[in-house]
Formats: structure tokens, sequence, C-alpha cells
């Protein structure tokens, strides 16, 4: 099973993330930027992201379905997807492959994540100005993100709470032993 928290840049997927598979049973997270950067080393990065690049999402899949094949449970996915039909493209070929996905978005409200933003000083300033860059985008992409997911309001509250929230609702649809 995957539990992928979605939303932009400052809505708290990382650290909730890291909250979450404290709370969930043989869980773990899958930081499926990691197949981005492989994928940067061998192909030129198109502009912008390279969710762009056609191998990255069939390669999300791929490992994800071989990962959990080796260790079971559950895997935290904390990854931003925007473009609808990338999401679908990932989304289906796990279901093509029998895995279960949560798709939950983080949301916070725009005053909210500029403030995260902006006070996030772990990052380099133009790192920030990109995630400041993405908030349109995240907007454009509400409407079908709010067909396709669960939206947890994370605005005011810790990561360890939207964990819980994330926990209760998994856990209302899905036994835990389920891979």
């Amino acid at each position: 099973m995957i539990v992928w928290l979605n939303g932009t840049f400052g809505a708290g997927k990382t650290t909730t993330a890291g909250e979450l598979v404290k709370l969930l049973p043989r869980s773990r997270i899958f930081d499926s930027e990691q197949v981005g950067y492989m994928l940067r080393h061998v192909l030129p990065e198109p502009p912008g992201d390279f969710q762009h690049l056609p191998p990255w999402r069939p390669l999300v899949c791929a490992t994800i379905v071989q990962v959990l094949r080796h260790v079971g449970g559950i895997l935290v996915t904390p990854q931003t997807v925007l473009v609808q039909e990338y999401a679908n493209e990932i989304f289906d070929g796990l279901a093509d492959e029998g895995v279960k996905v949560h798709h939950f978005v983080l949301h916070a409200d725009q005053s909210e994540l500029v403030r995260r933003i902006e006070e996030d000083r772990s990052e380099h300033k133009s790192a920030r100005e990109w995630r400041l860059d993405h908030l349109d985008a995240y907007q454009a992409a509400l409407p079908w993100l709010r067909k396709s997911a669960t939206v947890v309001d994370t605005t005011g509250k810790s990561p360890h709470q939207a964990a819980a929230e994330i926990d209760r609702l998994v856990s209302l649809n899905a036994p835990r032993s389920s891979p």
C-alpha cells in the first residue's frame, strides 16, 4: 500500500511523512524524487522539473512495486505532483500492479504557505524562491486535486496532528496487514 502525500511546497509533506511512519506499522518513507535525481545523470532535465521526463513516472511505479515486493508494508511517499496526467499515470500504473494508493493533499491557505516557505532557513534563498514561484501552479491544480484526493488542511496543525488524521483515515479504509 502507498500513502501518497501531495500538496505544494511548504504544506508539510516531508515532516508529516516522518511523523506518519511512526504511527503506521511496517511503514517507511519512499522518496520518489530520488528517481528523478537518478535520471538527471543520464537525461537532460527539461525546463521546470524532472517530472516532465517521460521515464520518471513509470520508473516511480516500477521502483515502488519492487520495493513493496521486497519489504512489504506501507510506503509513505511525500511528493508534489501537480500535473493531473502525471498523477493518473503513476496511480493507474500502481493499480495495474495491484498496489492500493491512498492519495492525500496536505493543504494550507496561501498566507500560511508563504509564511512557512519564507521562514524556512534550512534551504537556500533560491530554493525558497523556487517554492514560492510554484504556488500558482498548486492553486491551478487544486480543482482536480480536491476530486482525486482526500484534502487534509494543515493550517494551524502540527505535522504530528496532520499525521494522526491521515493515520485515522487510512485505518478506516484499509486493513493494516495489506501490502
